[in-house]
């Protein structure tokens, strides 16, 4: 479903990514695994086309997609969840998931009512506005937001980040769920123990360069890679 082949992401003069490379087939989970400035954020946002690669390809459903703006790779079926979450603050949660809206193109697809099977905290705090609403509550409401716009294909970055273990198991619980439902999902993650209880296959990045590729059960297995590249 996403081919990422050789590209070189900079912010200014600055180079962050070096020939990154990483595969996602449809119905999988996987994971890009990494310290802090490994470069995971730079690769979704290469993807999501919030920062345009000078070199490489992107190819979604086997369309090339580098340069493409961010709204157009909705269009295709590319849900992205930002590690800021960057709900609306003065907006109720029913609101925010209102305005992201976009119906199905076959007509059977995500509205708020489905959103709320998957996350039925949401539903009862559908009037609280998004700045009242705590960090698991707001990272719900993100991912829920995405979903609104029917992807076929999620991004989340860090989706784990400065949530309580509780709070950790139940975000793993709904991607797994989300997972059933069809969706395909690539996902950063600094919680290791978190990303291979949910992924079929791992990536890990570090200083830009992508340092291991394989199965979950293989980095397991990997006590050098782990040690040298996870462990802060």
């Amino acid at each position: 479903m996403l081919e990422v082949d050789g590209i070189h992401t900079y912010y200014g003069l600055s180079h962050i990514l070096f020939g990154v490379s990483l595969r996602v087939e449809k119905g999988q989970i996987v994971c890009l695994l990494g310290r802090n400035g490994a470069g995971k954020t730079t690769t979704m946002k290469s993807i999501i086309g919030l920062v345009r690669p000078k070199q490489g390809t992107i190819r979604f459903k086997g369309d090339e997609v580098v340069g493409k703006a961010p709204y157009t790779l909705a269009r295709k079926g590319i849900g992205y969840v930002p590690d800021e979450r960057k709900i609306f603050a003065d907006l109720t949660v029913g609101e925010n998931l209102e305005i992201a809206e976009r119906k199905a193109r076959n007509g059977v697809g995500w509205d708020r009512a489905r959103v709320y099977e998957v996350f039925p905290v949401l539903k009862t705090i559908e009037s609280r506005r998004g700045g009242y609403l705590s960090g698991g509550e707001q990272r719900m409401l993100a991912i829920g937001r995405a979903l609104m716009g029917n992807p076929e294909f999620l991004i989340l970055d860090e989706p784990m980040e400065g949530l309580a273990p509780l709070m950790v198991r139940l975000i793993e619980e709904q991607i797994l769920r989300l997972r059933e439902t069809g969706l395909t999902v690539l996902m950063t993650e600094q919680n290791v123990a978190s990303a291979l209880r949910l992924s079929d296959h791992s990536y890990v990045i570090d200083d830009g360069h992508i340092r291991f590729q394989g199965t979950v059960e293989e980095l397991k297995a990997n006590d050098e890679v782990r040690r040298k590249y996870l462990l802060v």
